[in-house]
């Protein structure tokens, strides 16, 4: 069977390609990609513990069984509501942000409190001027788990609607790359829902960060994925699939 695999972050760096097409038996799993993959490029082990593995979408751990035409992405850590309830305005975007074009809109006479946070390119990383900074996502994917997040916010806090945007490709210094709106009757599960959103986008949502400086760039560190999702390391080491 043929299986399309995706490399995202770092793992482009490693590999040398964002994509491939790779030919496995018939019942292999994604442990058995991983084989194949670690032979090719030994690099990819130190990875292992902090990587994250997807089929079609989907989170998923390395035993599980792959078939004909998956789409598997290969994750290094990233750098809703009701029919009857609010819309809340997630996107993904590659142009400027804007902040007065996004939370006005949205405000009600109910809202006591709009809390809001804007993530803006410094020009400063551990004492190395930066230039610019650039994302990169496995955007379908991305973009369900950011709709994910604003169902679980909206119904674990009391909080009335929100916006959730990120923006991806070049991002010049003081631009905004993320921006986050939360609309409530009350400031503290406004702040409540606000971080929570961050600091979990941050560990989630597979969206890779790039820093360029006068003297190189890097991917930015990634913060570590939540235990509910499987690990590509939480298995026992893979074998190797048959060529």
């Amino acid at each position: 069977m043929q299986v399309r695999v995706l490399f995202f972050g770092m793992l482009k760096d490693v590999v040398g390609r964002g994509s491939d097409s790779l030919t496995l038996p018939a019942g292999a799993t994604l442990a058995d990609l991983l084989a194949r993959y670690q032979s090719e490029f030994p690099r990819l082990e130190q990875f292992l513990p902090s990587l994250a593995l997807s089929i079609n979408q989907e989170y998923a751990a390395a035993g599980q069984p792959l078939h004909e035409n998956d789409e598997v992405a290969l994750l290094p850590p990233v750098s809703g509501g009701s029919p009857e309830g609010p819309e809340p305005l997630v996107r993904i975007v590659h142009e400027r942000i804007v902040p007065h074009d996004i939370v006005p809109p949205l405000e009600k006479p109910e809202d006591g409190a709009v809390v809001i946070f804007d993530g803006v390119a410094r020009n400063h990383t551990r004492g190395r001027k930066t230039l610019y900074l650039d994302y990169e996502a496995y955007e379908p994917m991305a973009l369900g788990e950011l709709r994910r997040l604003a169902a679980e916010a909206l119904a674990n806090f009391a909080i009335r609607n929100l916006a959730l945007v990120h923006r991806l490709g070049r991002v010049e210094i003081g631009e905004s790359s993320v921006l986050i709106a939360v609309y409530s009757a009350h400031r503290a599960a406004a702040f409540e829902a606000c971080r929570w959103l961050i600091d979990t986008l941050k560990k989630r949502v597979p969206i890779w960060k790039k820093e360029y400086f006068e003297d190189g760039a890097m991917w930015a560190d990634g913060e570590a994925f939540p235990a509910e999702i499987p690990k590509a390391a939480a298995t026992e080491r893979a074998r190797p699939a048959s060529k």
